[in-house]
């Protein structure tokens, strides 16, 4: 049996096609705000978005706080979507932020969230209390690339991360990260 070239040929191609048009998401930052409730509890002294050039942004955020030592601490976390506004998409919890750093498996969705920006934050002590300065410091899409493609893949569009900070149940502060996944 012969096969002929263009056969071969159009087979060849196809494969080509179909490498080069393997989906990925890419992630960009495109705004952050960060507000404080509380000026006495805890306030930001840095809150940006840094656009080196077009395809590389990072994001880095450090609060102080000035009540210490704080022992009781609750994080609510939320993804939004933007769809004729900002809807709230998947995740809503909130956790024991101190019992949370002892036993991470106590939820696993947090424990996702966390771990986005685990690797550039100074939040790695296993236990309360937390220290005079919480950091994320240069976080940049790379990470979050891998994230949201191979982990837990995430559909295309806008979405807004809320992450909400109380202390002994009264809110304090909260960090809005705005980003685009395509």
């Amino acid at each position: 049996m012969r096969i002929g070239y263009k056969y071969i040929h159009s087979v060849v191609i196809m494969g080509i096609l179909c490498f080069i048009t393997e989906i990925a998401s890419t992630v960009e930052f495109t705004n952050i705000k960060c507000t404080s409730a509380d000026v006495k509890f805890v306030n930001y002294e840095v809150c940006r978005l840094k656009s080196v050039n077009r395809t590389y942004k990072y994001v880095s955020v450090k609060s102080r706080l000035f009540k210490l030592p704080i022992t009781n601490a609750t994080i609510n976390i939320s993804v939004f979507k933007r769809l004729n506004g900002y809807k709230p998409f998947l995740y809503n919890v909130s956790v024991d932020a101190c019992r949370f750093l002892q036993v991470q498996k106590s939820n696993s969705v947090v424990k996702y969230l966390f771990n986005l920006f685990l690797t550039h934050s100074n939040v790695k002590n296993p236990s309360c209390p937390f220290n005079a300065y919480v950091t994320v410091d240069k976080l940049t899409t790379n990470f979050l690339n891998n994230q949201f493609t191979n982990v837990l893949p995430v559909p295309e569009g806008d979405y807004l991360f809320v992450f909400k900070w109380f202390s002994e149940n009264i809110y304090h502060s909260s960090v809005k990260v705005y980003s685009t996944i395509s």
